[in-house]
């Protein structure tokens, strides 16, 4: 094998672990929601630079409360405002995370892809008359292409 980027197993103990942890992040995440392309598109976002603006506006709301609708909801703003400080740590840890194992599968990705290509060039040129024939065509279909017009079926014969 001429490239083998990352090389790792996983134990049965291990897998099982992990899915342990999973299920119980899970559990424990019960509270997140899922929004809607269209939801997502309709909120105000608040990025880096609003958090320390958030941050001020609750403190003004509280010190100047009387000049606040009397509908607005301080208890809301300030469990919000905990949540989100609580949760950011944890998107970020999480998110790291995906990142390496994002990273971690193209790799694995890529040392396969690596291998089989090197397995499909040796029995496409070493293979001739020793009966690979049709594992070289099993191989081979991984690069046919065919457009709609030239699937099977359509009688525009085909690859």
């Amino acid at each position: 094998m001429t490239q083998n980027r990352i090389a790792m197993t996983f134990d049965a103990d291990r897998l099982a672990r992990i899915d342990g942890a999973l299920t119980a992040l899970e559990a424990d995440l019960d509270l997140l929601i899922a929004l809607t392309i269209e939801e997502r598109s309709e909120l105000v976002k608040m990025g880096n630079k609003s958090r320390a603006f958030c941050t001020s506006a609750l403190a003004v709301a509280e010190q100047h409360a009387g000049l606040m609708p009397r509908d607005f909801d301080f208890d809301a703003f300030r469990q919000d405002h905990a949540a989100l400080g609580a949760l950011r740590p944890r998107a970020d840890r999480l998110a790291h995370l995906m990142q390496r194992m994002a990273d971690t599968e193209l790799a694995l990705g890529s040392d396969l892809m690596a291998a089989s290509l090197e397995v499909y060039g040796v029995i496409k040129v070493a293979g001739k008359d020793k009966g690979v024939d049709e594992a070289r065509r099993e191989l081979a279909s991984r690069f046919s292409r065919r457009s709609a017009a030239t699937a099977p079926g359509t009688g525009s014969g085909g690859n």
